[in-house]
């Protein structure tokens, strides 16, 4: 049985890191005796060798908190390899380093980056264990990813109180939702928050329609809006932000009063839901029953409500969208929701 895992957090912070560095560390120490080592700032922390061993006093009391108490970076050893000097030495430190360190496993806490470089840590002949982090929920493989429902909470809790403004005023208010090129934290918390439109990157939609949908409204004596729409949607050349351009072309093409909201990094921080304080532990436990059963190359997932594992090598480089026949997208058209299409 291996005796000595390393575990790192890489990419943005989410809520639940702590969760699931509690849920690795305590089943490794309490359950199969193993000494963990907790390595800083993500892959920087194997390049630069910064660590430090991980007791179980050292676990108490993060459970609830924010952030990550290993610190992160969005260090990506293998870009650029083979074209700098200095590129290239980065995988290779990190192989020395996990020897020096004497590591038996590493358990790599992140988002789709993060499992794109632990498989190719693994491919280097690395023992690898994957945990999937993000609010995005666009790891393929994994039904939920812990964050997502953090993030869920606190984009829903500004709509609702965009709700009341908008009303107050009788008008049309954007807000833009988290999620890179995946829609899934704008569709939930739309959805949760009773969105009028929402607009994500995988259904490309035609402002007309959504023009037309909300002078409908309008008339309709339905007198204020909420339009959800993800960071990931496409605008125009030079936009620097979906929620901007839509607002100023929906008055200027409606007439009506619109204001715009950017949630922004609010929605990565902060203490985690109990959802996902549930999910971070079963998850970190997960991954310390693999190093134990000597099951690496894998990153622990929830499918159909159990936790299971998948391949890192089926994982990496892949991105898990959303349909658009999704059976939330339909709810939502069937309630009257435009999607703009």
């Amino acid at each position: 049985m291996p005796k000595t895992i390393g575990i790192l957090t890489a990419g943005g912070d989410c809520p639940g890191i702590n969760a699931a560095i509690r849920g690795v560390g305590k089943t490794a120490i309490v359950k199969y005796g193993m000494k963990v080592i907790g390595i800083s700032d993500g892959y920087a922390g194997l390049i630069n060798k910064e660590y430090r061993e991980l007791t179980e006093s050292d676990l108490s009391g993060i459970l609830t908190l924010g952030g990550t108490i290993l610190g992160t970076s969005r260090e990506k050893p293998f870009k650029g390899s083979g074209k700098k000097k200095d590129e290239t030495r980065k995988p290779i430190l990190i192989k020395e380093h996990y020897e020096q360190m004497g590591l038996d496993c590493l358990v790599c806490i992140g988002g789709n980056g993060t499992m794109k470089t632990a498989n190719m840590l693994s491919e280097e002949g690395l023992n690898v264990v994957g945990v999937p982090k993000t609010i995005d929920n666009d790891i393929w493989g994994t039904d939920m990813t812990f964050g997502f429902d953090s993030a869920v909470n606190i984009a829903t809790e500004a709509i609702d109180r965009l709700h009341s403004t908008a009303n107050s005023h009788k008008r049309i208010m954007v807000i833009e939702i988290m999620g890179h090129n995946a829609g899934w934290l704008a569709l939930y918390s739309g959805m949760a928050g009773g969105g009028d439109v929402i607009l994500i990157p995988e259904i490309p939609h035609d402002e007309k329609v959504v023009m037309d949908y909300l002078r409908k409204r309008a008339d309709n004596n339905k007198p204020y809006s909420i339009v959800v729409v993800a960071e990931g949607v496409q605008i125009p050349e030079g936009e620097d932000s979906p929620a901007r351009y839509l607002a100023g072309r929906i008055q200027e093409e409606t007439g009506l009063e619109t204001r715009e909201t950017v949630l922004g990094y609010i929605q990565r921080g902060g203490s985690p839901s109990p959802m996902d304080r549930v999910l971070a532990s079963r998850f970190g436990a997960a991954a310390a029953n693999l190093i134990a059963n000597g099951e690496f190359g894998r990153m622990v997932a929830l499918r159909n409500g159990s936790i299971s594992s998948v391949k890192l090598s089926e994982v990496g480089g892949k991105t898990k969208l959303v349909a658009q026949d999704d059976p939330m997208v339909r709810q939502a058209m069937e309630m009257g929701t435009c999607f703009g299409v």
